[in-house]
């Protein structure tokens, strides 16, 4: 019988990459297994109950097996940490699994995350400190920054409901993409919603009402639709821009000089594009050969949604089809939501032990 992802040989290897993060000065900590649901819930909408196992206390309310562990280390932070910190934690975590039955929906997950200091020079750290847990395995890094791609929306010559819309599907590349077709003109609207926005009275030939939704409410989001309608379409230059950095695949080298070139035409991303060569710097100064890095523009968006800065991933090299072995970001925002207003920056990235395992004795 093949050992399971709670083994002993993965237990074992959470254990040296736990004294490895802790003899760089991360403190070890544990979160409780169930959360608060209403936490996850606020951070992420109803999508997470496709990915999280949730059940219900009768004195706590809705509660959720731990899908990660940053959360509640970030919530546990604010509350109680001071800056700057850094933090080790080992343990299960839970995930849903809807299509694939042969990932697991129990695996652990070792993690190393920084909070305060320099953006770039912790970026950096934790970066390369995985990398180096990692040192020997066959793994193919990745890289991205969601902040230059959210810099860019913010400077869109749009309404700010655009691109608050644009901004909450970052995370949806399916989603964002048939918004920013539907501002652009690319994709006209479809006809039944034309004839309904067009209409005196909406609910004139309406039949009876259904739902939980009041007249008040409808009423209030045909109003918003007709607005939207009447805002001018995004011009062609800047959803051109908007493609140009999400279809970048590249070294980040050349990637920080087309990003340079973009921002020329786009100077909201200005700062973000000068936050990646800061990184790069930083990165080579820890040993990392950042003329050999691979970034794409759009890496990052298919995780859970705190991360809005730098990220990266390790993957087996010749196998696409396993679960990323460490992935890992910058998350400021984050720590806004959960710090009630009061935010630090902050990085970190996590490790699966058992996939380590895996590809080091070659079975993968």
């Amino acid at each position: 019988m093949m050992p399971g992802p709670m083994g002993a040989a993965a237990r074992a290897e959470a254990a040296r990459l736990s004294a490895l993060f802790e003899s760089v000065g991360a403190q070890a900590v544990d979160t409780s297994i169930l959360q608060p649901a209403d936490v996850l819930l606020d951070l992420y909408g109803e999508d997470i109950r496709a990915r999280a196992y949730v059940t219900a206390d009768p004195l706590r309310g809705e509660m959720m097996l731990r899908p990660d562990f940053t959360v509640p280390v970030v919530r546990a932070h604010m509350e109680e940490g001071g800056d700057p910190a850094r933090y080790t934690y080992a343990g299960e975590v839970f995930r849903r699994q809807e299509t694939d039955p042969d990932r697991p929906i129990e695996f652990l997950q070792v993690g190393f995350e920084l909070f305060g200091g320099d953006p770039a020079e912790a970026d950096a750290e934790v970066f390369a400190t995985i990398a180096g847990a990692l040192s020997g395995l066959d793994l193919r890094p990745s890289t991205g920054d969601i902040g230059i791609l959210m810099a860019a929306v913010r400077g869109l010559q749009t309404s700010d409901a655009r691109k608050g819309a644009l901004l909450r599907h970052i995370w949806r590349p399916r989603r964002f993409r048939a918004l920013l077709d539907r501002y652009s003109a690319r994709t006209p609207l479809p006809a039944h919603k034309k004839t309904l926005l067009a209409a005196a009275d909406p609910f004139k030939e309406a039949g009876p009402q259904v739902g939980v939704r009041s007249r008040a409410e409808v009423a209030d989001r045909i109003s918003t639709l007709r607005e939207d309608a009447d805002t001018r379409p995004l011009s062609e230059e800047e959803t051109a821009l908007i493609d140009m950095i999400l279809d970048l695949r590249e070294t980040a080298p050349n990637v920080l000089s087309a990003l340079r070139d973009i921002a020329v035409d786009m100077p909201a991303i200005t700062e973000a594009v000068s936050g990646l060569r800061r990184r790069l710097d930083a990165l080579s100064a820890r040993g990392v050969d950042v003329d050999a890095l691979p970034f794409e523009g759009s890496f990052g968006r298919t995780t859970l949604e705190y991360y809005d800065g730098f990220v990266f991933g390790f993957q087996h090299a010749s196998r696409a089809d396993l679960p990323p072995v460490a992935t890992g970001g910058r998350y400021d925002a984050l720590t806004r939501v959960l710090g009630q207003g009061r935010s630090v920056a902050a990085v970190g990235g996590v490790v699966r032990p058992e996939l380590v395992v895996r590809i080091r004795e070659g079975r993968a």
